[in-house]
């Protein structure tokens, strides 16, 4: 029986992969059971895969017929996985060599999620350390509460059962993954963290990097992670936290669509705009505070005309400056 399970969803990941899987292959962690899911890759990905896992019984491989996204792809991995504890380590990305063996440690009776120390890794051979908060032991609200704003990383192990009952949100192909970090922490007893080190590649590959119709998916995303909040009885006072999170998302993907629009077709910019003003709409605007809407260009205005104009006129000023400096 594997002590940890490890996702690694894996999607055209040739020139990357190899890292990866060494690094797994070396921890000092020999317990391990390694998932990999290929999500219909186009390149060599899926040959390599088979190749190391002809290699080490410890791989196991997975190959979907059609490309889905990573959270499909990590819930069909869930599927097979045995261990005590469960993990995801992006395909791109690779750990030190004590790193699972670091977080299993951390865990203790009420420990349900322990953070990984991660590293980013840029293309240009610099690396910078994710600046956590110092803490020893947070609980699942007050993790939750510092995620929102990515205050902490959504990097991290969990036992099992958080993942079995709380899978992948597979609403949207990006964002709504991330809701399945916010759950895991808001249900969890305690979060702590470790110094395994998880290294976090940055390239210009990374889908989120991307001028894509796919970046107003972070609304509906948004949206998935509320009914999911509400269907678990979580306090209307954590909800309305949420909701300030929400209104803060809604202006970032305006200024996406008033910056990058162009780069979009005309039936992409309507379906865009029509998600900005469906989102606007239904966020109760009488539940956002001071602290959230008192900066001009995150005012909730009275009507769509006055926000729309409200945005243009705020953005075009930003971008204005922003080139004069």
């Amino acid at each position: 029986m594997p002590e940890v399970s490890i996702l690694v969803a894996v999607y055209n990941a040739e020139p990357w992969l190899k890292s990866c899987l060494d690094s797994l292959l070396q921890q000092t962690l020999t317990a391990i059971q390694i998932i990999c899911v290929d999500d219909a890759s186009t390149d060599g990905s899926l040959d390599l895969l088979q190749q190391y896992a002809r290699q080490d019984a410890r791989i196991e491989v997975v190959s979907l017929p059609e490309n889905q996204g990573q959270a499909h792809a990590r819930n069909q991995g869930l599927k097979r996985a045995k261990g005590q504890y469960i993990c995801m380590v992006d395909a791109d990305d690779w750990l030190a060599p004590d790193a699972l063996e670091q977080a299993v440690k951390r865990f203790e009776p009420k420990t349900d999620c322990v953070l990984f120390e991660v590293v980013r890794q840029y293309e240009d051979g610099h690396a910078d350390t994710y600046p956590l908060p110092d803490f020893t032991v947070l609980s699942g609200t007050e993790a939750f509460r510092l995620t929102l704003d990515w205050t902490l990383h959504g990097l991290y192990m969990a036992r099992a059962e958080l993942y079995h009952e709380h899978p992948y949100d597979e609403t949207c192909r990006l964002y709504s993954d991330d809701n399945t970090t916010l759950i895991h922490y808001l249900v969890s007893r305690e979060v702590r963290r470790c110094a395994g080190r998880y290294y976090y590649r940055q390239h210009r590959y990374s889908s989120t990097n991307r001028s894509s119709v796919h970046r107003f998916d972070h609304l509906r995303a948004n949206e998935s992670m509320h009914r999911q909040m509400v269907a678990l009885g979580v306090p209307q006072s954590i909800i309305d936290t949420y909701e300030q999170h929400r209104w803060l998302v809604l202006v970032d993907v305006y200024m996406f669509y008033h910056v990058h629009g162009r780069e979009l077709s005309a039936q992409e910019r309507a379906y865009g705009l029509s998600e900005l003003r469906r989102v606007w709409r239904n966020i109760p605007h009488e539940t956002l505070k001071k602290e959230t809407t008192a900066k001009f260009g995150y005012r909730p205005c009275r009507s769509w005309r006055q926000f729309r104009l409200q945005e243009w006129l705020y953005f075009t000023l930003r971008g204005f400056l922003g080139k004069n400096r």
